[in-house]
């Protein structure tokens, strides 16, 4: 199921084979929330939001699987993607199980939505980025792997190469290492959403006085 995501994401990129082998594939079969699972255990009506055991993403939350997280409320998460298309591409998940955007409370998406500006702002700041995409792979034609809602905030740079339109050679993406330099990556987009996030109590405070 991983390779057919990619598959779907590189649609939009040029397929041209300059000899490089592939990345290898991370295999999320065992996953509830990969389309491909038959196991009597998968759920597809997520409206009551509860943790899935077999949900990668819900293991996350839980803490019982590994993921560098850069941000973090009561409802819900970011982290890095571990199959990154560029440096720092990041997820923001729901706390709550839901399989699809459709099943996912109004809410709930204002409240992952409402974090993209201070999220995006620090990503890019870290990265040296000056743009970003967002995507939502949304169903199994759209290239939704993981049936755990989450946005994509992918980081831009001029001339990158990233699209179709703008690469003439394929992109290959790399395997996140959980290494001293994602570490340093996590750590550096934390430090400045908590900065953020501080001056923005500060602020808040100040107007509260004032009136």
């Amino acid at each position: 199921m991983e390779a057919r995501r990619l598959a779907i994401l590189y649609s939009h990129l040029c397929p041209i084979n300059l000899g490089r082998s592939p990345a290898p594939l991370l295999n999320l079969s065992s996953s509830s929330c990969d389309s491909g699972s038959k196991s009597k255990h998968l759920i597809y009506d997520s409206q009551k939001g509860s943790l899935q055991d077999d949900c990668v993403f819900c293991r996350i939350i839980r803490g019982e699987a590994p993921a560098f997280k850069l941000y973090e409320d009561d409802s819900c998460l970011c982290i890095l993607d571990t199959r990154p298309l560029s440096n720092g591409h990041s997820l923001i998940i729901p706390k709550s199980h839901y399989s699809s955007l459709e099943a996912t409370p109004p809410s709930v998406i204002a409240a992952m939505c409402s974090k993209v500006p201070i999220i995006s702002n620090a990503i890019m700041k870290s990265t040296g980025s000056d743009s970003f995409n967002l995507l939502v792979n949304n169903g199994v034609a759209a290239g939704q792997v993981i049936f755990h809602t989450h946005i994509h905030i992918i980081p831009r740079k001029a001339r990158d190469c990233l699209w179709a339109s703008e690469v003439m050679q394929s992109l290959e993406r790399r395997t996140l290492k959980f290494d001293e330099e994602a570490s340093r990556l996590a750590k550096s987009i934390q430090e400045i959403l908590h900065s953020t996030k501080e001056n923005d109590s500060k602020v808040q405070e100040s107007n509260l006085t004032e009136n």
